[in-house]
């Protein structure tokens, strides 16, 4: 019995392209998310220096903000190198499905038994 089948292979590559892309767009998501609060982290460094807070505890907001800035650079290079694997994932699914589909039609139409074990035997001897 074969390792993998046709439609085994075509089941695991049409998931992994899904899962590739829906995990890319929930990094991209959450990418938007982190560079979102670092906007908001400066705005709050610039609004309690306008309240004469300390002057390290402003640059302190302001390296945080400096620093989750980069993290959200970070989850964006991420995600498009995720997007790349995506468009990996389908590619690979529909040259799967390009080579081998025809091949699998004719083996869902063909009377013979899924398994090579399945076969008559007294059919054999009779070719």
């Amino acid at each position: 019995m074969p390792d993998l089948t046709y439609a085994q292979l075509a089941k695991q590559t049409a998931a992994l392209a899904k899962d590739v892309a829906r995990s890319s767009e929930a990094i991209h998501a959450h990418a938007k998310n982190i560079a979102d609060e670092a906007r908001d982290t400066a705005r709050v460094a610039e609004s309690i220096g306008a309240l004469r807070v300390d002057q390290a505890t402003i640059a302190e907001t302001r390296e945080l903000a400096r620093l989750m800035d980069g993290i959200a650079t970070a989850a964006t290079a991420y995600a498009s190198a995720a997007d790349t694997t995506a468009h990996a994932a389908q590619a690979a699914h529909d040259q799967n499905k390009a080579s081998h589909n025809g091949i699998g039609e004719a083996a869902a139409r063909s009377t013979v038994g899924r398994d090579i074990y399945q076969l008559d035997r007294t059919w054999l001897t009779q070719e």
